[in-house]
């Protein structure tokens, strides 16, 4: 995705680190959040610039080509604004992505901004229950590796089922001959050295 992972809690700091491409369009919706909705506080989660009420309402994912904006709840949210960029399977958190500054339609977006801050505020109304992902299939080259390397195998079986899935999409995930294979060496690699996903560039 290429979005800033800047190490930071400061939103200013966040701002000004984030990519070219996107710093402006980023600042222009977080002016946007803090005049709409006053009352929400800024924080950062998971590299992103975060707004919270009772809880998190909405969020700002800085990236090299586009500008992401997540809402906790969005999927409560779908009926009411066509902004949404796909994710209809998610089960709570909806995204907009915008790629050029005139993209986002302000007031369609303040719409947004205010209904889910008013549901956010409503304590009687909880978000919907998590629903379980069906278990992504084990690509038959990765079977076949994890039988040639115990050591990798029998840290991919300590795995929680979330964690193996995200070495099982990213395999499933390539189309190119040459890109499966060098994804399943380094999946082979990083599980031999007793790496998750996210720490494999690491093994």
């Amino acid at each position: 995705m290429d979005c800033s992972r800047t190490p930071t809690r400061d939103p200013e700091t966040w701002l000004d680190l984030a990519p070219e491409f996107s710093q402006a369009m980023a600042r222009q919706v977080r002016a946007w959040i803090q005049r709409w909705e006053p009352d929400l506080t800024e924080s950062i989660k998971w590299h992103m610039l975060c707004f919270s009420g009772r809880k998190l309402v909405c969020g700002l994912s800085a990236c090299q080509k586009h500008l992401g904006i997540s809402f906790f709840r969005g999927t409560e949210l779908r009926e009411i604004t066509k902004l949404f960029a796909g994710g209809e399977a998610n089960t709570s958190i909806q995204s907009i992505r915008v790629t050029r500054p005139d993209q986002l339609n302000a007031q369609a977006f303040r719409r947004l901004l205010h209904a889910a801050v008013a549901l956010d505020a409503d304590e009687s109304s909880k978000p919907p229950p998590a629903k379980q992902r069906e278990e992504w299939p084990m690509p038959t080259v990765l079977a076949k590796a994890l039988k040639q390397d115990q050591k990798a195998a029998a840290f991919f079986q300590s795995l929680k089922p979330t964690y193996q899935r995200e070495y099982k999409v990213w395999i499933s995930t390539a189309k190119q001959e040459e890109t499966i294979q060098r994804r399943l060496n380094e999946t082979i690699r990083a599980l031999a050295a007793g790496k998750k996903w996210i720490q494999r560039r690491k093994a």
